[in-house]
């Protein structure tokens, strides 16, 4: 059987399994083949479910730990592999290649994995980091998932782009460079470089999973991939969408960010009617990844959430 439709986990010691975890598959956007994770709720009585919705260039096995604590509370969880990222179908030759033509793309197969495991327990409730964060903010603004309530990590809603860097991205797009990469790959990363945790071992985790499975990792992004981010951004962050998603929100800022733009933080906050927003003081952009500490300070914001939303 093709690797690709297998119920393969990648185990590492020190990142044990959620318990009853499983890999099943679905179909994404043009037929593609895309990998989820469902682990059960470990309640007597489930409170529901979260779909967790990772960043780019990460995968499911990067999120054990994070499906433990959601089992903890009582949650079954759904964690998705994106369209050309873990161990889903790549969507180009190149599988480094960190590529998305369109973010509906993403969306469709959000969309896709609910419908295709329609027996997970209600209520539903997303949690997403980055890239994921801009994914389902965009499809709960455009009803495309129906959540109770909605927490994001560091949501990529704004990158820091200047006028001249968003003309050459669409300039590119335009010469049909979408496919090429934005910046080559580098050499590998050390944790004295690295721009998203203080916390080695959550980074160390994170190398071990990609060193023992390295079709997980994925490079750089496209040219196709910054304008794609581009596009969602601007249709996404309108008034008048923000303003209709009512449901109770959680957003954590990290205080020393790197690669998104806090500042869309603030702005998207404050056109949610039902929003709490902090900023983690001492973390980096993975807050999910940080020291525990940090990782405490966003379950409380999590858990504040859900204490709004009577869940």
């Amino acid at each position: 059987m093709d690797e690709k439709t297998t119920d393969r986990i990648v185990d590492v010691p020190g990142n044990p399994r959620p318990e009853g975890a499983r890999i099943v598959w679905f179909e994404g956007v043009g037929g593609r083949r895309l990998r989820a994770c469902l682990a059960p709720s470990t309640a007597e009585t489930p409170r529901g479910t979260c779909i967790v919705c990772p960043g780019r260039t990460e995968f499911i096995e990067k999120y054990f730990e994070v499906a433990r604590d959601l089992q903890d509370r009582g949650f079954a969880v759904l964690i998705i592999d994106w369209p050309g990222q873990g161990l889903s179908q790549r969507l180009l030759d190149d599988p480094q290649k960190g590529h998305i033509d369109r973010f509906e793309t993403f969306m469709g197969a959000l969309r896709n994995g609910l419908d295709a495991f329609e027996e997970l327990p209600r209520p539903y409730v997303s949690l997403a980091h980055s890239m994921g964060g801009a994914i389902a903010l965009a499809a709960i603004g455009q009803g495309l998932v129906k959540v109770e309530a909605a927490a994001f990590c560091a949501p990529m809603w704004g990158l820091p782009l200047g006028r001249v860097q968003r003309y050459f991205i669409w300039a590119m797009r335009v010469m049909g460079r979408s496919d090429d990469f934005a910046q080559k790959p580098g050499p590998p990363e050390r944790f004295e470089d690295n721009v998203v945790t203080y916390d080695e071992r959550h980074w160390q985790m994170n190398k071990d999973l990609t060193d023992a499975a390295p079709e997980l990792s994925l490079g750089p992004v496209t040219w196709g991939w910054l304008g794609a981010s581009l596009d969602i951004f601007s249709r996404m962050n309108k008034p008048e969408t923000l303003c209709a998603i009512d449901i109770p929100v959680f957003v954590a800022s990290a205080a020393d960010e790197k690669l998104v733009d806090n500042r869309s933080h603030a702005h998207v906050a404050s056109l949610l009617p039902n929003c709490e927003h902090v900023t983690v003081e001492g973390a980096m952009h993975e807050i999910l990844m940080e020291k525990p500490d940090k990782r405490a300070e966003y379950w409380a914001g999590f858990d504040r959430m859900l204490e709004r939303a009577g869940i």
